[in-house]
This record gives structure tokens, C-alpha cells and sequence, in this order.
């Protein structure tokens, strides 16, 4: 009440939401352990883990001669990393701090800063952690050879920006019918073991398949991904674009939901449901 108020220019109003942003980011990758390194640490091993049951399952199934022609390690590690960034992404951002948090009675905090918080935490572990795992391989194993690395890690970050927007919806979702929602992001994320695509190759679909998967922005990013990542590949049934536009849709529509619900919700629905 006897706070004196001063009036901000927009740069220093985005300077300090920067700021909250990064204090939220330290806390949101701190919040899975104390120690940020073991954090780190864990999830590198997660990452190695799944690379290395998916590399042991295509060489006992045979299915080694249908990859692309070049590193088969990589052509694992380029489905197993953006298959990684988009589900933890939506992990990330459906369990944010919603509107009825006791965080938000802080005034610097609201939910759009915890939600690009839990997105950009979990963005950094996984950057990191990929970026970790190539220089070891690199230097350790086998020199690796990216064709187009800048488009490659675009379509990490359109991973990323995707499953941030599968998210949102369910974070805006969740108040109204939580355990619903927990089924659905279950289903969703066990459904992407197979329709990411990250086990076979679009252009060696047959049509009948390929209707199975294409309705999937993941599917389309990590099969550009190999595209830019290898010279013998050029995708012909995916395109970056469509994981664009689902992303940008998503967006719009889960902003609008938590508008709608920040101004309805409350601390007695906890109580109530």
C-alpha cells in the first residue's frame, strides 16, 4: 500500500521479465534435484540409454541395411535426441506452475513466466546434454560429419516448440479435468515411441503407413532432421513447414485457454476436484 510506484519504459520492463525468466529457468532445471550437475547427469544418462537400447534393437532385428547409408550410431542419435526435446518439453510445460500456484502471489511472477520457464529449463538440459554426448562421441569414437548443421538444429528447436505447444494445452486443460489430462500425456508420450518416426524412414513408407504417421509434427521433424544431417537422404513425404503451422496453431489456441482460465481459476479447485 505505501510502495511507491515508478513507471518502466518497455525495454526495461522486458529487461526485467528477462531477469525473472532466468531465475525461473535456474529454478525449473534446479527443481529436478538439488545439485544442477546431477540433474545434468541424469538426464545424459537417459539420453545414452535410449540410444543405446535403440542401436542393440535395429542390429538384433536386421534392420541396420534400411537406415541411411552413413553413421548408423547418428542416424539413432538424430531420432532419439528431438524424440527426447519434444517429449520432455511437453512434460515440462504441463506440469508449469498454473494460475492458483503460490508462486503467482509474487509480483514479479506470473504463469506466461513459468511456462517459458519450464520450456526454456528443459531446453537448456537438452541441448546441453545432446551437444555433451556428440563432442564425447566425436573425440572418443568416430569423427561425425553433419551435412547441414544449422538446419539440423532447427528442427531441434521445432521439436522443442512443438512439444512446448502439446503443453500448453494440456497445462490449460489440467485445472479443468486433471486426471483426464494425465491420461492423455501418458498416451501421447507412449504413442511417440512409435509415430515420431524416429525408427524407420518416411520415404520407405508405404502410402498406406505413411497416413499413420504424417499427422504428427514430430514425424516431419526428425525426418527433415535426417535429411539435413545426411547427404544420401532427401525427404520427400515430410516438410518442416506443417510442424510449423500445427506449433503456431497450438500456440494460439493454448494462449487464449490460459487467458480464459487464469481469470476463472482459484485456490479452492485443488479442494474441490
Amino acid at each position: 500500500m505505501f510502495e511507491q510506484r515508478h513507471k518502466r519504459s518497455r525495454l526495461s520492463s522486458l529487461i526485467a521479465m528477462g531477469e525473472v525468466v532466468f531465475h525461473s529457468v535456474a529454478r525449473s532445471v534446479r527443481s529436478k534435484h538439488n545439485n544442477a550437475f546431477m540433474a545434468l547427469a541424469t538426464n545424459l544418462m537417459q539420453a545414452v540409454m535410449f540410444v543405446v537400447v535403440f542401436y542393440v534393437m535395429f542390429s538384433l532385428l536386421g534392420l541396420r541395411g534400411s537406415a541411411i547409408r552413413g553413421d548408423f550410431l547418428l542416424y539413432v542419435m538424430s531420432g532419439v535426441f528431438l524424440f527426447l526435446t519434444h517429449t520432455k518439453a511437453v512434460s515440462a510445460v504441463a506440469g508449469a506452475e498454473g494460475p492458483s500456484s503460490p508462486m503467482m502471489q509474487h509480483a514479479p511472477m506470473n504463469t506466461i513466466v513459468a511456462i517459458l520457464s519450464a520450456a526454456l529449463g528443459s531446453l537448456y538440459i537438452q541441448v546441453l546434454s545432446m551437444l555433451i554426448i556428440l563432442f564425447v562421441y566425436h573425440v572418443a569414437f568416430t569423427p561425425i560429419e553433419i551435412e547441414e548443421p544449422i538446419a539440423a538444429f532447427g528442427m531441434v528447436l521445432l521439436s522443442w516448440i512443438t512439444g512446448a505447444a502439446v503443453g500448453l494445452i494440456l497445462l490449460v486443460m489440467k485445472p479443468w479435468s486433471p486426471g483426464t489430462v494425465g491420461i492423455i500425456s501418458t498416451i501421447y508420450q507412449r504413442a511417440n515411441m512409435i509415430a515420431s518416426g524416429k525408427m524407420f524412414l518416411a520415404n520407405t513408407l508405404p502410402s498406406f503407413m505413411l497416413s499413420m504417421f504424417d499427422w504428427n509434427p514430430l514425424f516431419h521433424c526428425i525426418d527433415q532432421a535426417r535429411g539435413f544431417v545426411f547427404i544420401n537422404y532427401n525427404p520427400h513425404f515430410s516438410n518442416w513447414q506443417y510442424a510449423g503451422w500445427v506449433a503456431l496453431v497450438l500456440i494460439m489456441i493454448g494462449l487464449m485457454g490460459e487467458f480464459y482460465t487464469r481469470r476463472r481459476a482459484s485456490i479452492s479447485w485443488g479442494a474441490k476436484r
